[in-house]
């Protein structure tokens, strides 16, 4: 069942969205050559903590940590680790806060120092396809148009969009109705309509190469691409208004 929020809810999405979006603000300056993804989920954990939130990924069905770090070829559920990011890599951070009991979830990519031509363009445009599967969002739409859209953009650049994971209705569950794909599965008219008071995550995972993907058989969690190609995700937690959109998680840094 697709939950429709009360004005109470959605303003304490507000509020842990807000907290999200902060999260990310905060770590910006951290996120540089020689850093260890594990030193960035320390800083996290403990700015959330001081905020009065909880980190939402720790022990979320046994995930050891309290961010997701995806460098490179891994799509998404990055374990952060004593690794050191180097020159040239790209890195989504992926933050989930709960604040109240409510969820804010949101990602970014990072560009370390001097990354190649392709690694930048996969950055930018995912976070494209993120911004245009947003400005589909108003009542009365189906919630596929925003896949189609997203996939229509990849695909112009020559990139394939993951299939395997989605975005996901969000409040006082991490993960619950509807499961927002990011690709056109022909079944748009199926797909359920808009309405205003749903809160769910746009968070298109693109790749350079082909969309198929591997889960680590050591650690249970680690998504990478099968081809071993780079890929990027950007995510927004995104409300329905009477007229469009509000985007919960939205950082000053950004114009859409």
């Amino acid at each position: 069942m697709i939950i429709i929020n009360s004005e109470q809810a959605i303003e304490k999405m507000r509020i842990a969205g807000s907290l999200a979006a902060d999260v990310l603000n905060m770590i910006t300056a951290y996120v540089k050559k020689g850093i260890s993804t594990e030193k960035l989920d320390e800083i996290c954990h403990k700015y959330i903590i001081s905020k009065g939130a909880i980190p939402a990924p720790l022990n979320y069905h046994g995930f050891p940590k309290s961010i997701c770090t995806s460098v490179n070829n891994v799509v998404c559920h990055g374990i952060p680790n004593k690794k050191t990011l180097k020159n040239g890599d790209i890195i989504n951070i992926d933050i989930t806060v709960i604040k109240d009991g409510y969820h804010g979830d949101t990602s970014k990519m990072f560009i370390i120092g001097n990354a190649s031509i392709k690694a930048k363009r996969i950055c930018q445009v995912t976070q494209e396809c993120l911004y245009i599967g947003i400005k589909k969002v108003k009542p009365g739409i189906h919630l596929g148009e925003i896949g189609k859209a997203i996939e229509q953009h990849a695909k112009k650049n020559n990139y394939s969009v993951v299939r395997d994971y989605c975005g996901h209705g969000i409040g006082l569950d991490f993960h619950a109705e509807p499961q927002v794909i990011h690709y056109n599965n022909n079944l748009i008219e199926k797909s359920p309509i808009l309405e205003p008071g749903m809160i769910f995550t746009i968070e298109p995972m693109v790749n350079i190469g082909s969309y198929k993907v591997n889960t680590s058989k050591i650690d249970n969690w680690t998504v990478t691409t099968k081809d071993r190609s780079l890929s990027a995700q950007w995510e927004h937690t995104i409300l329905v208004t009477e007229k469009g959109f509000e985007i919960l998680t939205i950082r000053d840094e950004e114009t859409i």
